[in-house]
């Protein structure tokens, strides 16, 4: 049987056995998706955010696996709040993956409170909650019983218990902690500054039945833990901005780690709106025993964009040929 044969067996039996574990849409620009690692960064370093992702991997292996986004925040101030302020947040999913087309739609509404702990310092909690679509079309699917040895034959029983449905509604809710620290207000730079974000969250609490098959089986709540720092370097106008995200769904876990060199190209001018600020970033990230991920990000006063690609290093390196999958990000943002 072909490698790639092989393969499709394998990745029909995942869908089909454990697609209520199935991994949470995620992307490896993590940063860049703040709602989906914790709601509490909603309005945290911005009044106005929009954000757009897309990611498409695994062509090579099978039908194309492709996943997008798109994120909106805005900040609510009154002066009565003191300096503290609200956040909401609209998001959208939606995943589609491999030849079964198993699809996941994920809209979902957004609220956080910040509140300041000192000068530089800000705490936040936020809520997020809405619902998730999932669909299948298991006739695509093959299995390693259809192969008699010489071919593929879609007349032989496949083995497996038959998807009773093809589409679930389950509710969804989300909730976590951050906490920002700010040493300097400058857009994208400040000699011997630094700010970060640290925070943890959980996502899908109490989420009902998530299964195709006749089972009880409900989605994993997903639990996040992450780091997003910005530190100058020394003697210079540039930064560091190391990272890291810890995930665990149930059995499974994900811990990508690492780091970009930014290179500040001009700071905006101080008493006049003439000089924009601009800053690209090019480093890497790694994906614990499944991928290397090299990645680049250029900011232009209001707007970015995010370029990376997953080379893969997993076991299923001798189907996938390391290709992994191209990821693109667009932001629009307002400074406050």
């Amino acid at each position: 049987m072909q490698t790639k044969h092989i393969i499709h067996a394998v990745l029909a039996f995942t869908f089909i056995h454990q697609v209520s574990l199935a991994q949470d849409i995620h992307f490896s620009q993590y940063a860049e998706t703040p709602s989906s690692i914790n709601p509490a960064l909603a309005g945290v370093t911005y009044n106005t955010r929009v954000i757009a992702n897309y990611k498409s991997q695994w062509s090579s292996v099978a039908n194309k696996y492709q996943t997008m986004g798109v994120s909106f925040e805005q900040t609510i101030k009154h002066k009565k709040l003191k300096g503290n302020y609200f956040a909401v947040a609209a998001n959208i999913f939606r995943d589609v993956s491999g030849d079964a087309k198993l699809s996941t739609l994920n809209p979902n509404l957004g609220i956080s409170y910040l509140q300041k702990v000192s000068k530089k310092m800000k705490l936040s909690a936020g809520l997020q909650s809405g619902f998730f679509y999932r669909t299948i079309d298991a006739s695509n699917l093959r299995f390693d019983a259809q192969y008699d040895g010489i071919a593929y034959n879609p007349n032989r029983p496949t083995g497996e218990p038959e998807p009773l449905k093809s589409g679930v509604t389950a509710f969804d809710l989300g909730g976590g902690v951050n906490l920002n620290f700010v040493e300097s207000d400058k857009f994208l730079s400040a000699k011997n500054a630094a700010k970060f974000d640290i925070g943890v969250s959980a996502y899908h609490f109490g989420v009902g039945k998530s299964t195709f098959l006749n089972s009880n089986e409900r989605l994993d709540t997903r639990m996040c833990a992450y780091f997003n720092g910005d530190f100058n370097i020394p003697n210079s106008i540039n930064a560091i901005m190391p990272s890291f995200l810890y995930m665990r769904q149930g059995t499974s876990s994900e811990f990508i780690a690492g780091a970009l060199f930014k290179f500040i190209l001009g700071d905006p001018s101080t008493y006049t709106s003439l000089k924009k600020p601009r800053a690209f970033s090019v480093g890497g990230y790694y994906r614990y025993r499944d991928a290397i991920v090299p990645s680049i990000l250029f900011q232009y006063n209001k707007y970015a964009i995010g370029i990376s690609y997953d080379i893969n290093v997993s076991p299923l390196t001798p189907a996938s040929r390391r290709n992994g999958g191209l990821e693109v990000m667009l932001r629009y943002n307002v400074f406050p």
